[in-house]
């Protein structure tokens, strides 16, 4: 019989090196959260309020979350390092340079700073392509992945390079000229390279969920994941199309993203009932991985308000008040949860 094992004393070194790389995800879940609120406040305006105290909340949690992400890879390489050859936990490196796109994304919507958006844009680009480089090349290289490791935790990167027109599109207008042309490269890279890898994934995502043994209850919330890169790049689509002179007519661009859109409807309905199939078996475990409802929630919500708002339709706009009021609720829990983990040392306890 094992003995009991009792946690470890917690202190700031124990909280740097098992900072979980996909702590960021906090930031881009509040974040898309602030933005959807924002944007339904224009309808509802009693959720002004609420929508700027999550944009000023979330700049003090990327402020946070920061600290002890960055000073991981000073203070404890060996442990950033394992992550990195692990084949799960090394997609979600990338969310940290997701999260800052996500605030450039906020700094501008949230009182026009778009000085410091651009910052927090060219900064999140330049990590984001150095991160998914790495990651990809990890995977590549090595032979230790099998399909017991693919979970939709392998979306991570094609998400965060969908994402780079979300503020970038519209911050095209303000770039200094002699970048205007490379930031408009870049926006075309990053939507189209995460369109292709999302739909290879998706490929081998359905290989697994078909074929192999079901997803560990603990990883059940990285289902919602696939909803991430159907809203994203609905509303990257549409904004690029906008910030692109060469584009022409819009009708075609229009009837594609209501196309992904249609999809996102569909995976979102598929998740419920696949949150609420996996809970009847098993109890759903709290974990850093509750986060990955939040973002895609926010994604589907941000893609459905944008498809409302070209085409006129008001179906899109129902199903994203309904993404809405799931990640509201969704959201309060996991950050309760969160909190309860923080405080009492949990989730920085080393894995055995």
């Amino acid at each position: 019989m094992n003995p009991p094992t009792t946690a470890a004393p917690l202190s700031f070194s124990l909280i740097v090196k098992t900072f979980a790389p996909g702590w960021p995800a906090a930031v881009m879940g509040t974040g898309a959260f602030a933005l959807s609120t924002l944007h339904f406040s224009h309808q509802l305006p009693m959720l002004a309020g609420p929508a700027w105290a999550l944009h000023y909340f979330n700049l003090a949690l990327f402020a946070a979350i920061s600290i002890p992400w960055l000073l991981r890879w000073l203070m404890a390489w060996p442990a950033v390092a394992n992550t990195f050859r692990h084949p799960v936990a090394a997609n979600f490196y990338p969310s940290y340079a997701i999260a800052l796109l996500v605030l450039a994304g906020q700094l501008r919507a949230f009182g026009g700073h778009e000085s410091l958006a651009l910052i927090a844009w060219w900064i999140g680009v330049a990590l984001l392509f150095s991160l998914t480089l790495a990651v990809l090349l990890s995977i590549f290289q090595g032979e230790h992945v099998n399909l017991d490791h693919i979970t939709p935790g392998i979306f991570m990167p094609p998400v965060g390079l969908v994402v780079i027109p979300v503020a970038g599109g519209p911050l095209l207008a303000v770039q200094p000229e002699a970048l205007r042309d490379l930031a408009l490269t870049i926006n075309g890279i990053g939507l189209g390279s995460g369109i292709f890898m999302y739909t290879a994934l998706l490929a081998l995502a359905f290989h697994r969920f078909y074929v192999h043994k079901r997803l560990p209850p603990m990883m059940a919330p990285t289902f919602w994941i696939n909803l991430a890169p159907l809203g994203v790049t609905v509303v990257s689509v549409l904004n690029l199309v906008a910030a692109t002179p060469f584009a022409g007519d819009k009708s075609a661009y229009l009837m594609a993203v209501f196309l992904l859109w249609g999809f996102g409807a569909f995976w979102l309905v598929l998740a419920m009932l696949f949150t609420w199939s996996v809970r009847k078996i098993d109890p759903l475990p709290f974990s850093l991985t509750w986060w990955a409802f939040t973002f895609p929630l926010g994604a589907f919500t941000l893609g459905s308000q944008r498809l409302s708002e070209v085409s006129g339709l008001a179906t899109p706009l129902a199903f994203g008040w309904l993404a809405w009021a799931l990640l509201a609720g969704i959201w309060t829990l996991t950050l309760v949860k969160t909190i309860g983990g923080v405080a009492s040392g949990k989730l920085f306890q080393p894995h055995p």
